[in-house]
């Protein structure tokens, strides 16, 4: 199947400098229409953000979903989208999701008094 086969609008392939890649695999990416674009040296990341969103939705998604076909496989990354932009708190943003607020913080020593934390 070619890339144009597939309705594919890309007009570049980004990737790293590992030695799996050969001039071979980038002859065929060149021909297919696509720009080969390397990322930086020493640059470890790069596409570290990139790799996470793709960790993370194999692990909560792909790995307890069947596909069944291309379709569902579409509209269940769509909907795991939604859900980790719109919904899943994230660690780097103090437990906020990206598309909501960051959560106030907890400043009045009444509050802090009835929060009963036990370890």
């Amino acid at each position: 199947m070619d890339l144009q086969d597939a309705g594919s609008t890309a007009k570049f392939l980004i990737r790293d400098r590992e030695s799996k890649f050969t001039k071979a695999f980038d002859a065929v990416m060149a021909d297919s229409g696509l720009e080969i674009v390397l990322s930086g040296i020493r640059v470890p990341r790069m596409n570290s953000i990139t790799e996470r969103w793709i960790q993370t939705c194999q692990r909560e998604l792909l790995d307890r979903t069947l596909v069944r076909d291309q379709r569902h496989l579409l509209h269940a990354l769509r909907e795991f989208e939604s859900y980790d932009n719109g919904h899943r708190p994230h660690r780097a943003l103090a437990q906020a999701a990206p598309l909501r607020p960051l959560p106030e913080p907890t400043t009045d020593p009444e509050q802090i008094k009835h929060l009963n934390i036990h370890r």
